[in-house]
C-alpha cells in the first residue's frame, strides 16, 4: 500500500503553491509514495479578494479536516501575517477538534513551509509558533534541517526557507520564488517523503 503524502496550503496570491507544486514533485519521486496537493478553505468573501487583487485560486481540491487523518504525513504551506501563520491556515486548525479529541493525527509526521514579505518578516518565527498545532495533535515534527546542502549557506543573494521548512520572499507581491528556493522545496518534499516512508514501515 502506498504511503500517502498531503501537502496542504494556504496561498493568497500564489507564493506558497508554487513551493506545494515543488514539494509534491519532491515527494513523488520516493518509490512507494503517493503525493498529492490540497488547499484549506478561503475564509475572506470574493469582494475583499478582489480588493487585495489576489489572483484566482489554483484548481486544487478543498480540503475538510476529517481527511488529513486519511494521510500518512502532512505539509503545511502558508504565507506569515505578523510572523505568525495566515489567519485562514489558523482557521483550518481551529478546525480539527474532532481530530485532536480521537488523537487522530499522534504520531503522523508533519513538515513546514513558507513565505513572508520580507527577510525580516517571520522565516523563523512563522514555523516555530506554527508547530504548537502539531504539538497538539501529537504528530512528529520533520525539519529539514541542513540536508539541503552548501546552498542554505550561501550569502550573495537574497533566499528564503530555513533549517525548518522551505521558504519564499514575496516582497510586494510580484517576486517569484526563485529556483534554488524551489530547489529547496523540492529536495524537502524527497526528504520528507522519504522520512515518512520509514515510519510507516512495510506493509
Amino acid at each position: 500500500m502506498a504511503v500517502k503524502v498531503y501537502v496542504v496550503y494556504y496561498s493568497m496570491y500564489g507564493h506558497v503553491a508554487k513551493l506545494a507544486e515543488e514539494i509534491k514533485k519532491g515527494a513523488s519521486t520516493v518509490e512507494g509514495v503517493e503525493a498529492k496537493i490540497w488547499q484549506v478553505p478561503e475564509t475572506l468573501p470574493e469582494e475583499v479578494l478582489g480588493k487585495m487583487s489576489a489572483p484566482p485560486k489554483l484548481d486544487a481540491p478543498t480540503i475538510t479536516p476529517q481527511e488529513l487523518a486519511e494521510a500518512d504525513g502532512i505539509l503545511f504551506g502558508f504565507p506569515t501575517r505578523f510572523g505568525m501563520m495566515a489567519a485562514q491556515m489558523k482557521a483550518f486548525f481551529d478546525a480539527t477538534g474532532g481530530l485532536w479529541k480521537e488523537q487522530s493525527l499522534a504520531g503522523k509526521p508533519a513538515g513546514i513551509f513558507f513565505s513572508t514579505g520580507t527577510q525580516g518578516g517571520g522565516q523563523e518565527t512563522t514555523p516555530l509558533t506554527a508547530i504548537t498545532q502539531l504539538t497538539h495533535h501529537g504528530m512528529v515534527f520533520v525539519p529539514v534541517g541542513y540536508t539541503f546542502g552548501a546552498k542554505m549557506f550561501n550569502m550573495d543573494k537574497v533566499q528564503g526557507g530555513s533549517p525548518y521548512g522551505a521558504g519564499t520572499f514575496a516582497a510586494d507581491g510580484s517576486r517569484c520564488p526563485t529556483d534554488v528556493e524551489l530547489e529547496h522545496a523540492f529536495h524537502q518534499g524527497k526528504y520528507f517523503a522519504g522520512i515518512a516512508k520509514k515510519l510507516k514501515g512495510p506493509a
